[in-house]
């Protein structure tokens, strides 16, 4: 027999390499690997899960080829072999609850909730990650090597095939489009390989050497056609999904990871984008910007923003609304109010004009925020209020607490949070007050007088008349002016603090040395980034730099720095500034959950910005931040991606198919320069192999036979040959070099016997 020449040695590498390379072992790999880049660190790249999920793929490999011996010994001894499993499972399962335990410490929430809950909106548990890996590599080999080579199930190892789809579905994440399309043609070839047909007269056997071709095929057709196909781009409403998720266990731990401020802010929280729970429906007529939180006090070395005294010391607070924090016009309200009190103010500043003439006033809206934590389940309220920039009064709030106005014009719920599905509602002014030539010319006006003898004498007056009043509008402008005049003197000991860098107080006069009043240099001041090739990158690395860094060196970053660097400028100009943080409110809703909302607040929406004290109105908002070429991760749709995917398949299917063409020739050449090397007695065996290969001939067969089986198929004579093989396999006899010429010879009369017989049976068969 030909093979008995290969059976003389049972060596442990033929069985390792047989075991190793099956099929079955590399798809449970695959399906592990797809799986845990899903529970990767996703406060990590894109490139770390990648190589996190590929280690797992790789230990899966390993483990799995110990679970498939075990399963190997079940199908033999069944008794034994159940015990084995039964003690493989139960070892595993203690691994688990080990996980398990480890990884509950110091964590707020159970692993069932953790596996239930969005990945991306919680801290990385390795514990609970390894936990995980445990139970579902023991779940799916089992079910794999079952459904596929004990009992052959089609239907179950497609449930298997799609678990996990169902995985990553839960949540906005996608599966890596690699994973898509290797997943599903493992899948496809898998069924294939393990295909079980019925015996009998009408079925033709075909064994797997010979269909492999034809398998490869078919398998890359599948994967160009379904990847490369057009189709519809969606974008799928999934909050009725999200708000499935039971988030009742969640405690102030995750509360903390969505809630995006802190005390201490470095920007952090606007590099990542990978959230996108919503916070907040809003019923507004137009996008607005908000205000959570100011901060005055920078560190350079750090590169962070600090609460001082003045961001959050709170000058009177009241329960229940409606409750005063701006007004119409800023400080243009107070000063026109003075005058038209007492004719000496408005002769002494030259006000009578415009008492006569008024000044343009800006629209008064209303805006209604739902908050939405309670929404999903989760219990934590915030403290503070969502406040739109030029906000007038909260006119009502869905729980009456007692809240306060900030000096820095935020709003605090002071004893206790407001709950989770507060509402509040303000009236606001619409930012167009310096739309208007004419109250630009007001403010230009008040700026030529000695500023802090203006406030003295509008709150003399103020204080005089209107004392003890029971107008609302009237105490309102009153508290609001009181406030910004005793807080004057600590917007200029604190808010004009640059860090004495000479080359941001020589930056600032260039930019505005032109400039003639406040309100103009804070424009160019706004404008310099769009004008100077500065970058917004998500992805930058800002670690060990700052604010100074960003302006001359990087010109590269988020809202953070573009805000910062406009504070600091501003006041190495002379003007008081502060660092703001809230959000940026301009996504519209489609259908909200809350009555009738039409914008959405989400975390990505989390923005840093700066505000501005200029002389005669007060507090205005700016934005520097260069967002109009954002470089950051392509948030590319599933449909986008499986097309590219397929285009580089389609190409590298072609390459292949190429390859497959050139083989056969590149292969027969390789072996005659391989047969020159060899020694004879090896030349003749190794040919005697090639040709069995080549012409199909199952190598059970003897010399003998073969060369028949080879004279009948094409009349090539290999007879000497096959007697060389025998002689030297079977006789013990040396083989010359002559011979092995001769038998080399008769190779290569067989191999072109062999295309030319090839190639006149596909022209009979057209």
């Amino acid at each position: 027999m030909m093979n008995e020449t290969n059976n003389k040695k049972t060596s442990l590498k033929d069985f390792l390499l047989s075991t190793v390379i099956d099929p079955v072992l590399w798809y449970t790999a695959l399906i592990m690997a797809a799986l845990m880049y899903h529970y990767s660190d996703w406060e990590e790249t894109e490139i770390h899960a990648a190589f996190y999920s590929l280690r797992w793929g790789a230990v899966t490999l390993a483990a799995g080829w110990l679970l498939f011996r075990v399963f190997d010994f079940m199908q033999k001894h069944h008794l034994l072999g159940s015990l084995a499993y039964l003690a493989v499972s139960l070892l595993i399962g203690e691994a688990f609850r080990g996980a398990v335990n480890k990884g509950s410490v110091n964590y707020p929430i159970t692993w069932g909730l953790w596996f239930l809950t969005p990945q991306d909106s919680m801290n990385y548990n390795k514990w609970y990650a390894f936990a995980f890996y445990m139970l579902f590599m023991l779940f799916m080999a089992s079910v794999i090597y079952y459904f596929t080579k004990v009992r052959y199930r089609i239907f179950m190892n497609f449930l298997i095939f799609i678990i996990p789809f169902a995985i990553y579905g839960k949540e906005y994440e996608k599966m890596p489009t690699i994973y898509i399309i290797l997943l599903s043609v493992g899948y496809v070839l898998l069924m294939v390989y393990y295909r079980q047909l019925k015996d009998d007269e009408n079925t033709i056997f075909v064994g797997r050497r010979k269909s492999w071709r034809t398998i490869a095929v078919y398998a890359a057709i599948f994967a160009v056609i379904s990847a490369i196909v057009p189709k519809p781009a969606v974008e799928a409403d999934r909050t009725i999904l999200e708000n499935l998720i039971s988030a009742e266990e969640l405690t102030s731990r995750l509360d903390a990871m969505l809630n995006v401020f802190r005390n201490v802010s470095n920007g952090d929280q606007f590099r990542d984008r990978s959230r996108n729970r919503l916070v907040y429906e809003v019923a507004a007529a137009e996008p607005l910007r908000i205000k959570t939180a100011t901060r005055s006090t920078y560190n350079f070395e750090t590169d962070e923003w600090n609460i001082q005294d003045i961001d959050d010391h709170y000058y009177s607070a009241s329960k229940g609304t409606p409750f005063d924090i701006g007004t119409k016009m800023g400080l243009a309200d107070a000063f026109m109010e003075a005058a038209r009190l007492d004719s000496d103010f408005a002769d002494k500043y030259g006000l009578n004009g415009y008492l006569s003439e008024g000044l343009a006033e800006p629209k008064v809206n209303h805006v209604v925020f739902y908050l939405l934590n309670g929404l999903i389940g989760l219990p934590q309220g915030t403290d503070m209020a969502p406040v739109p920039q030029g906000a007038i009064t909260m006119t009502d709030c869905s729980v009456q607490n007692k809240t306060a106005r900030l000096i820095g014009g935020t709003v605090l719920s002071v004893n206790t949070p407001f709950p989770s599905n507060a509402r509040f509602e303000f009236d606001y002014s619409a930012n167009t007050f310096f739309y208007s030539p004419k109250n630009r010319e007001f403010i230009d006006h008040i700026d030529t007088y000695d500023y802090k003898q203006l406030l003295d004498d509008t709150y003399d007056v103020l204080r005089r008349e209107l004392a003890g009043s029971t107008d609302p509008d009237k105490v309102r402008l009153y508290n609001y002016f009181e406030v910004d005049y005793e807080c004057y003197d600590q917007y200029l000991e604190y808010l004009l603090d640059y860090g004495n860098r000479k080359r941001i107080k020589a930056l600032s006069d260039e930019i505005t040395k032109d400039c003639e009043s406040e309100y103009d240099k804070a424009l160019a001041l706004e404008s310099y980034f769009y004008n100077n090739d500065y970058t917004y990158d998500l992805t930058y690395d800002t670690s060990g730099k700052n604010a100074e860094d960003f302006m001359f060196v990087t010109k590269t970053g988020v809202c953070y720095e573009y805000a910062t660097s406009m504070v600091l400028l501003a006041r190495a100009a002379g003007i008081p500034a502060r660092y703001c943080e809230g959000y940026n409110m301009s996504d519209r809703l489609e259908r909200g959950n809350m009555p009738n909302t039409t914008y959405g607040i989400s975390l990505q929406d989390a923005h840093g910005f700066p505000e501005l004290y200029l002389r005669g109105y007060g507090w205005l908002s700016f934005e520097p931040t260069v967002s109009d070429n954002i470089i950051t991760k392509k948030k590319t749709s599933s449909t986008d991606m499986l097309s590219r995917a397929g285009m580089i398949m389609l190409v590298g299917s072609l390459i292949a198919l190429l390859f497959a063409l050139v083989y056969p020739w590149l292969s027969h050449k390789f072996f005659i320069l391989r047969s020159k090397k060899r020694l004879p007695a090896d030349t003749v065996r190794a040919i005697v192999h090639r040709i069995c290969k080549v012409y199909d001939i199952d190598e059970a067969n003897t010399s003998r036979e073969v060369s028949d089986f080879v004279h009948e198929s094409t009349g090539a004579d290999i007879s000497y040959t096959a007697q060389l093989f025998d002689r030297s396999e079977y006789g013990g006899e040396n083989v010359n070099i002559q011979e092995k010429e001769k038998a080399l010879s008769e190779y290569i009369t067989a191999y072109n016997a062999f295309r030319e017989a090839k190639k006149r049976r596909r022209i009979t068969n057209r």
